[in-house]
C-alpha cells in the first residue's frame, strides 16, 4: 500500500502478507503468506462496479492532502474490471483505516477475508501504535487480472511510493525520505467474489524493489 517511511519513522500504501507486508518494509524480499488460489496457468474510481454488486457499498473519503492515483482500470472485459475496482476500493479503504486511526473499520473489512482481513488489521495497527498516517501521492500501475474458475481470480500490479511520504499526526512533520528503488513495490495475490458479489482480498505477496516495477 504506502508508504516506505514506516522504515525510517513509521509511515505508509495499498499489502504482510496482502499489500501490506511490503509496506514500510524497506527490504527487496520476496514476502509471501501462503498459495494462491484459483489461479490458472498463464498469466478517484472511474471502473464501474459488477452490475451483479447492487449491495450497498461503504463511503471511503480520504485526507485532502493524500492522493492515490490508480492506472489502467477499464481492460474492455466486464469481470476484470469488476476485481480492478474493487481491489482499487480496498486499497482504499485501508488508508482510511489508517488515516482514521481505526483498525477496526467497516470499510476496509468490507472489501478483505480470511488472511488478508488479518493481515490489514495489523497493519493498519502498526500506524496507529506509531501515530502515524500517509499523505503525498501513491500511483498503482502495470495492473493485471486473470480470471480463475470457481468465482476466484489473480490480480498484480506495481506501486509508487517515491511521492509517498509519512505524516506525524500530533505535529504534522511530513518524513519526506529520498527516493529508492525500494520505493517501487510489486503486488501478487488472490481475491474471491462473495455472496454479495464483491471481489474481496483473500491472499496477497509483494516484493520490494522489485525489478519489473522500477521506471
Amino acid at each position: 500500500m504506502t508508504t516506505r517511511t514506516l522504515t525510517t519513522a513509521a509511515t505508509l500504501v495499498t499489502a504482510a502478507g496482502l499489500l501490506l507486508t511490503g509496506c514500510g518494509s524497506g527490504s527487496g524480499s520476496n514476502q509471501s503468506s501462503g498459495p494462491i488460489k484459483g489461479a490458472q496457468s498463464a498469466a478517484p474510481s472511474s471502473a464501474a462496479p459488477s452490475a451483479s454488486s447492487s449491495v450497498p457499498r461503504p463511503q471511503i473519503t480520504l485526507p485532502s492532502d493524500l492522493h492515490l492515483r490508480f492506472e489502467g482500470d477499464k481492460t474492455g472485459d466486464p469481470t476484470k474490471d469488476a476485481v480492478l475496482y474493487d481491489n482499487e476500493q480496498f486499497i482504499e479503504a485501508t488508508h482510511q483505516a489508517i488515516a482514521r486511526s481505526n483498525p477496526n473499520d467497516k470499510a476496509y473489512q468490507f472489501y478483505s477475508e480470511g488472511t488478508a482481513g488479518a493481515d490489514t488489521y495489523n497493519w493498519i495497527k502498526t500506524f496507529v501504535d506509531a501515530g502515524m498516517r500517509s499523505t503525498g501521492t501513491a500511483r498503482y500501475y502495470d495492473r493485471e487480472v486473470t480470471i480463475g474458475s470457481g468465482g476466484w481470480a489473480t490480480i498484480s500490479y506495481c506501486e509508487d511510493e517515491s511521492k509517498a511520504y509519512g505524516k506525524d499526526l500530533k505535529t504534522g512533520k511530513v518524513d519526506v525520505t529520498p527516493v529508492t528503488k525500494n520505493s517501487y513495490v510489486y503486488y501478487a495475490g488472490s481475491v474471491k467474489r462473495n455472496s454479495e458479489g464483491i471481489w474481496v482480498a483473500e491472499q496477497m505477496t509483494s516484493q520490494r524493489g522489485a525489478a519489473k516495477c522500477q521506471p
